[in-house]
């Protein structure tokens, strides 16, 4: 299986046809199609620990902000940078 493939078949959404055509989406600009483990862990999270981060005491709460943690400290470790504090979530690149 080529690489492309690989990758493609991992988003549902590209998985459908249109017009009699493999959907090709173009459009990242605006919005990015999301791989089967982005709509997993999102559905975990509203099934599981919907709550707002930093902001309660409570146990949906603190696990909500524990996650939110552990994925700045991913992406410290990924990017190189030197403190989880140099990661800034933003909500999109005009913000940035």
């Amino acid at each position: 299986m080529a690489i492309d493939a690989a990758v493609s078949s991992s988003f549902p959404a590209l998985q459908q046809e249109v017009g009699g055509k493999r959907l090709v989406y173009l459009d990242s600009a605006a919005t990015t199609q999301k791989p089967q483990c982005v709509i997993d862990a999102i559905t975990h999270y509203y099934e599981n620990d919907n709550a707002n981060i930093h902001r309660g005491v409570h146990t949906l709460s603190m696990r909500a902000t524990q996650a939110y943690e552990n994925a700045r400290i991913s992406i410290t470790t990924f990017m190189g940078a030197a403190r989880p504090e140099e990661v800034v979530f933003v909500r999109g690149a005009t913000e940035a």
